[in-house]
């Protein structure tokens, strides 16, 4: 914190600060101290944050706190000077004295309670330090002090969510400037472009006006092409440029919201060890890969299902000590939290040395509370049966307890990896242990996408809750009961369209294999029915106005590449909208086209324009009438577009970067699978030799843009290739 912001603080706001920092320190010193007694850098940090927060509250006048951290401080000094060795004894009022000075930090010590607890606290402190080695209580019996020295913690005041306080280091912020500044300058270079482009634009004019001979004609046009070739050279320099630039500034913005995955975590050895000692088990937590940045709203998404984990991981899995020592195990338990980046996604693992998942007794659970007939759940995989650990209200306790037993634990966990569109396994080893592994997404604000067409519209489906994208011939569907099904992996799956889920127009008939996302959740998988798959995307999702607000089977937008906007499908609500379907009985059938007479079949248009209005006006007027339209930003887009795919009907206007209409049209004519495309020209330019010069090019139509204001384009595309579906 800077010390502008420090300013403005109260010296008990500092103080609390003071505790914040400190408290974390004296915790994992205390555990640390704990197996080890003769540590003496940890003895040392210790006694240093003891005497730093006595210093802090007898400034601030909170003579209770001075009481608590200078008993603190003399019983580190004993070990320090051999007087004293640390044992468990001593370690639990200490403890519970860190757990006090927090308490004290939160009420100033003006709480009538505070003097009795600083008394107990005192009193408890002085016992253990006269207790001897051998009075160190077993392993299975509870500390009284901690009920008797910490009441419970005040509630922590929420913070409104636009006060947010975000920390970014030195480092990150002076990346930032330098990557601003970058960009500001090459922003500039903009300007002589656009002087040049006017340059061009003169000598154009003046080269279409010359009277002088042939021959200064042809040199006035030559040194248009020559500056224009420049100028095409020095855009695409400046677009990668540009591009580097913005993914450099874009991943330090996304440095700036990561926090150590330690910052999240620094609370779970402390709660694990007093949560072993209430159980009479000993346990160690071992954190893996606590430097590994994590989005600040993921990191604070997974204190609650951490939490779960852990204590299933205790409760559920590590045995007692003499459980352990009598299957050849040491009587500490070991619980392992890892945290990791791998494929573009962020690990995290819970797994422990314990006894494992029994199996057959989960079965026999998953029957008794009629999840799945007798026969059936004997034919259940492994994973099949571990799936069921995850529904709302199953355990497999046959006793509720307060740490355990009512079957919410799992559901938590699994509630927030769907929030975040990340996904959960879990695996068991008997006798060994178990491991859960949740995959969750680097940043909440990037998600990796399948991009879909969907009744003329593209659509984005989070792949972390893809299971399969396959095609399927329409011999393989089957109707049951009524209903359509596919196997998948050998499981029946139904088949859904979702153009009825979307409520778009959806062809008449499907025409060759059917594209397939299979989606769902344990019980509940469904086949989605799409027009088409358009590969992979990251995206950057964007919020939906709130006054919108939930938008049925939509979760976000986002902006694609060439900058036109795409809805991401909320799976989790388009699943709920098929149950409904199904309940209501008013599910539709897929109608597979067979290739016979009488099949439907949508004509498809490409529509080649630079510019971003103008290729959307075209397309959305062309799909409204039942064209399957796409759209290429330029001539060399559209090039390889129309080498690439099946089309009826090409509409490219002349201007454009890298490649011109002319051009384009031009090639098209000269390739023997495309010389027959029908092809229109749409263009500004209306001059009588501008149409000439289209038509001798190839094209069959030529429009101006004016036509946008009537019918001239739809019925000149009808003239050209017939209606928009042919039956």
């Amino acid at each position: 914190m800077s010390s502008v912001d420090l300013s403005d603080l109260s010296m008990l706001d500092l103080f609390r600060i003071e505790v914040e920092n400190h408290a974390p320190l004296l915790t994992q010193g205390l555990l640390a101290l704990e197996r080890s007694p003769d540590a003496a850098d940890q003895l040392e940090s210790c006694m240093r944050a003891a005497h730093s927060l006595k210093g802090a509250a007898s400034i601030v006048g909170i003579g209770a706190a001075v009481e608590v951290a200078h008993a603190m401080e003399d019983c580190f000094v004993a070990a320090q000077t051999g007087r004293l060795r640390l044992r468990q004894r001593q370690i639990d009022p200490l403890l519970a004295g860190v757990d006090l000075l927090a308490r004290l930090g939160r009420t100033a010590g003006t709480d009538p309670g505070d003097a009795l607890q600083v008394k107990a606290f005192v009193e408890a402190l002085k016992t253990a330090m006269l207790a001897s080695d051998e009075d160190d209580p077993a392993p299975d019996a509870a500390a009284p002090v901690l009920e008797a020295a910490v009441a419970p913690p005040a509630a922590v005041p929420v913070r409104d969510a636009s006060d947010r306080v975000v920390r970014v280091t030195a480092d990150n912020l002076n990346r930032l400037l330098g990557l601003a500044g970058e960009s500001l300058v090459a922003a500039r270079w903009l300007t002589p472009f656009a002087n040049s482009l006017l340059r061009l634009k003169r000598l154009q004019h003046e080269a279409a006006q010359e009277r002088a001979a042939p021959p200064e004609v042809r040199r006035r046009m030559l040194e248009c092409e020559q500056l224009l070739a420049q100028g095409l050279a020095d855009l695409e320099t400046f677009e990668r440029r540009s591009a580097d630039l913005s993914r450099r500034l874009y991943d330090e913005a996304v440095a700036c919201r990561m926090r150590p995955f330690a910052d999240g975590v620094q609370t779970m050895p402390r709660m694990l060890r007093d949560l072993g000692r209430s159980l009479g088990k000993q346990v160690r937590l071992d954190i893996v890969g606590a430097a590994t940045p994590v989005d600040r709203d993921v990191l604070e998404k997974l204190d609650a299902p951490l939490g779960h984990l852990l204590r299933n991981a205790l409760d559920h899995g590590i045995e007692s000590p003499a459980q352990r020592h009598a299957v050849g195990k040491p009587a500490e338990g070991v619980v392992r939290l890892e945290a990791r980046h791998s494929a573009g996604a962020l690990q995290i693992t819970v797994s422990d040395d314990g006894g494992g998942i029994a199996l057959e007794a989960l079965r026999s659970a998953v029957v008794e509370r009629r999840h799945a007939k007798p026969e059936v759940a004997a034919e259940l995989s492994e994973s099949e049966l571990l799936e069921f650990l995850f529904l709302p209200g199953f355990t497999l306790s046959r006793r509720v307890t307060e740490v355990s037993g009512r079957g919410v634990g799992l559901d938590v966990v699994q509630d927030m990896v769907k929030q975040v569109r990340g996904s959960v396994r879990v695996s068991t080893q008997p006798g060994l242990g178990t491991r859960f592994q949740l995959q969750l997404p680097l940043t909440l604000s990037v998600v990796r996408t399948l991009l879909v067409h969907i009744g003329g519209e593209p659509y984005a489906f989070p792949l972390a809750r893809i299971f399969r994208a396959l095609k399927v011939a329409p011999q393989r569907v089957e109707l049951l009961e009524g209903r359509q099904h596919v196997e998948v992996d050998g499981r029946r799956v139904g088949l859904v369209t979702a153009h009825q889920l979307l409520q778009v127009d959806a062809p008449r008939a499907l025409a060759g294999d059917l594209s397939v996302l299979v989606v769902g959740d344990h019980e509940d998988i469904y086949g989605l029915v799409v027009d088409r798959f358009l590969g992979e995307c990251e995206l950057v999702v964007q919020a939906l106005d709130p006054r919108l607000g939930k938008v049925k089977d939509v979760s976000a937008g986002a902006l694609m590449e060439d900058g036109s906007p795409v809805l991401i499908i909320d799976i989790e609500d388009m699943i709920r909208s098929v149950q409904k379907l199904i309940a209501s009985g008013q599910l539709s059938q897929v109608r597979p086209g067979t290739g016979a007479a009488g099949a439907s079949k949508r004509k498809r248009v490409l529509v080649v324009d630079d510019s971003l209005t103008v290729r959307e006006l075209e397309r959305k007027l062309l799909a409204q009438h039942g064209f399957d339209v796409e759209v290429a930003v330029d001539g060399m887009d559209g090039w390889n577009a129309v080498r690439t795919g099946h089309f009826d009907l090409l509409v490219t206007d002349i201007d454009m970067p890298r490649m011109d209409g002319i051009e384009l049209v031009t090639l098209v004519r000269k390739d023997p699978n495309l010389k027959s495309l029908p092809v229109m020209i749409m263009s500004y330019k209306d001059r009588d030799e501008d149409r000439r010069r289209g038509l001798e090019a190839g094209a069959n139509h030529y429009l101006t843009k004016g036509s946008f204001q009537d019918e001239t384009l739809l019925q000149a595309a009808v003239d050209l290739i017939g209606e928009a579906v042919v039956t």
